[in-house]
């Protein structure tokens, strides 16, 4: 618009359940900015515009704001959620109780799983069937359910999750029930699962189906309170939120697909770190972003970053929307050292947090944890944030000689276990997505950050083999910047029960172009231009007899399936160790992601130059394993130049996490200021 100042910032927002991480993009200078500001739990929206503010940028010059959150995740883990109603067939109101008949622990009997997140009382049923082939076995009962509706209304629901069995394959009568809810419950969030997940297997998609009813009210809220804070601070653009898939959809979208959003913090860090990989010539990695309770580990192979189709907060209470497939364990700076029953050296799960957090804190925190353990070997300086926080090495090490003391080691050997312990827990959590999927690490580059991944990555490389080590420029916000580099995507899926020897490929052509007139819609609705449109085929296939299925990639436009049978095999073989071409092979679920291109930043390469001494600000002993103590050269990483090279031992500092470079390993400041770490033998 004529007159009109032109924005400049692009801006990135990883909210967590501890910290609030900023990351801002100057488009015409390329310059980057960082913030970090605590996390507002009762009020996410705030925290994020205090980030903003810190930063000093106007929002009114912001071009694009992108964002993950966890409010969704936090609101299913503490089960703070509105009022729920559900709908279901007479006679399959308790399928989601009933779940899949399997424990979590097998043998602990008297373990019970968690309850639904619909009260039994607030399920009710109606009259109606569908039969196996979408035909009307038994027309939808008005009456009963205009009945249950207005008993809804009474009960003062929020939220109503229709789910009628076999609505997969016809959602007329689950429409129609919709319909009659919306006109008795009109400020209620009111939502079908065929219109949610069309697939068969009532729990699966009745689970699905709840989780987004219940975090409906919990996502349009924070997201008006966030839309409204923003705009009165001068922004004029779309909001966009991060989802499961590692794709955004504006504000006004993803409230319709609100369980989306119940990992989408977790995929900002793989997004970001499969980019960084790229970004240094790497087509394979594996992103370890370690925090202070947790470490997330995902998996990029080939360019692709893997992605699952089921996954869950609770235990039996699957959500099937495509996600980033990211395991999450309790290894972070402040996981806790203990010994169990046996006499064992365990590391976590449990964790100081952030309050009181590790004893070094000195904040009221009285065991040992990893961040102590790193404290006394000396990996870790007793100032961090820029000399904005000081933390105890004595406080330090009166924690760790609890662990001393149980197994007569001397505090340094105990410290170093500790470490180790921890060490050897992420390296299994590594070969969970890496070896068990036949995947070989020596084949990747780790990727680490978060506040504590780099002070491990280099010791986790030796002990997987892995060969390279990449840290990038701000790995504290490493995640935020995720979020800037991801486009509008949405999957529209559709069950299609058919033998490949029967499959025709005009017949397949003509339900993916009805999938992507759909998959058009969506991207029209969040204003992208059909220039910036693509659409994506995949197809869910399974051997004959088997119930689990591979989603591999289509060609477009379908003339044949013979390169999508030979990548299925190739796929199954290597996810199973088994596949046979005689083996029957079954159509199960098509699918077409409609994706619409959104802008990403360039980030600025510096030209090579220089030496690390510049960079250098002093020494100090630090422990490495059988080397014992050695004098370490420490730099400040804001100093060193692309192009500088350094061998170890070193410590390389910066505002938001330490580096450390073990003996034997070689690291280099790559053009885009990443810390490029060669991995030798070292010293373990």
């Amino acid at each position: 618009m004529e007159g009109k100042k032109l924005g400049k910032y692009r801006v990135a927002v990883d909210v967590g359940g501890t910290n609030t991480d900023v990351f801002i993009f100057d488009e015409l200078s390329g310059v980057i900015q960082v913030a970090k500001v605590p996390s507002v739990p009762t009020n996410p929206a705030l925290a994020i515009i205090n980030g903003i503010e810190k930063a000093g940028i106007p929002l009114s010059e912001v071009v694009l704001f992108s964002h993950g959150t966890t409010v969704g995740t936090n609101a299913l883990i503490t089960r703070n959620l509105p009022l729920t109603g559900m709908v279901n067939t007479k006679g399959f109101r308790d399928v989601i109780e009933i779940r899949r008949s399997i424990k979590e622990d097998l043998w602990d009997v008297y373990k019970d799983g968690p309850l639904p997140h619909v009260r039994r009382r607030d399920r009710l049923e109606v009259e109606e069937r569908i039969d196996a082939e979408g035909k009307v076995f038994k027309p939808l009962n008005e009456e009963e359910a205009r009945n249950v509706a207005r008993l809804l209304k009474k009960k003062e629901v929020k939220a109503v999750a229709v789910c009628f069995i076999n609505s997969y394959i016809n959602g007329a009568h689950e429409a129609r029930m919709k319909e009659i809810l919306e006109e008795e419950l009109p400020e209620a969030f009111i939502c079908t699962s065929s219109e949610v997940l069309p697939e068969i297997f009532e729990h699966e998609r009745f689970s699905t189906t709840v989780a987004n009813a219940v975090l409906g009210p919990v996502v349009r809220k924070y997201l008006k309170e966030l839309v409204t804070r923003l705009s009165d601070k001068g922004y004029e653009g779309e909001v966009l939120v991060l989802h499961s898939g590692g794709g955004v959809m504006t504000a006004e979208t993803i409230v319709d697909f609100a369980a989306r959003v119940a990992s989408s913090g977790i995929a900002a860090g793989a997004i970001a770190s499969s980019y960084i990989a790229k970004l240094c010539g790497y087509q394979n990695a594996i992103g370890l972003d370690m925090g202070g309770t947790s470490t997330d580990i995902s998996l990029m192979y080939e360019g692709h970053v893997r992605v699952t189709k089921e996954w869950q907060i609770e235990f039996g209470y699957p959500i099937v929307f495509p996600s980033i497939e990211v395991m999450t364990i309790g290894a972070g700076g402040g996981s806790i050292a203990w010994v169990d029953e046996g006499g064992s050296l365990r590391n976590g799960p449990q964790s100081a947090g952030a309050d009181p957090g590790p004893a070094c804190y000195m904040k009221g925190g009285t065991e040992p944890t990893n961040t102590d353990a790193n404290l006394v070997m000396g990996r870790l300086s007793t100032e961090l944030l820029a000399g904005a926080m000081t933390i105890s090495k004595d406080a330090a090490e009166k924690a760790v000689s609890k662990i001393a003391n149980r197994f007569n080691f001397s505090i340094i050997k105990a410290a170093s276990a500790i470490a180790q312990v921890a060490n050897a827990n992420m390296c299994d959590a590594v070969r969970l997505v890496s070896v068990r999927r036949g995947y070989d690490p020596r084949e990747f580059v780790l990727v680490a950050f978060g506040g504590g991944g780099s002070v491990h990555a280099a010791y986790l490389a030796q002990d997987l083999e892995i060969p390279t080590v990449i840290v990038p420029r701000y790995p504290g916000v490493t995640s935020a910047m995720g979020c800037l580099l991801v486009d509008v995507r949405h999957d529209i899926i559709k069950t299609y029960h058919m033998d490949v020897t029967k499959a025709s490929a005009e017949e397949l052509e003509k339900e993916y172009i009805i999938l992507e007139k759909e998959g058009r819609k969506l991207l029209e609705n969040n204003s992208v231009p059909p220039e910036d449109m693509e659409f994506l085929r995949f197809v869910d296939m399974r051997y004959v007899g088997q119930w689990r299925s591979l989603t591999v990639p289509v060609n477009r436009p379908v003339e044949s399936l013979k390169d999508t049978m030979h990548t299925f095999h190739t796929e199954h073989q290597r996810e199973y160790a088994w596949s046979s071409k005689e083996q029957g092979v079954q159509i199960y679920v098509l699918q077409v992601t409609a994706v619409g291109r959104v802008p990403k930043p360039d980030l600025p390469k510096y030209p090579k130059g220089g030496n690390a001494e510049q960079a250098l600000i002093g020494t100090r002993q630090v422990y490495f394993g059988e080397t014992g103590f050695v004098e370490t050269k420490v730099y400040q990483r804001e100093n060193l130049p692309a192009g500088a090279t350094l061998k170890g031992p070193a410590i390389i500092e910066q505002l938001d996490t330490t580096v450390l470079v073990p003996p034997g390993v070689r690291a280099e400041i790559d053009e885009y200021l990443n810390i490029i770490m060669q991995i030798g033998k070292g010293e373990k």
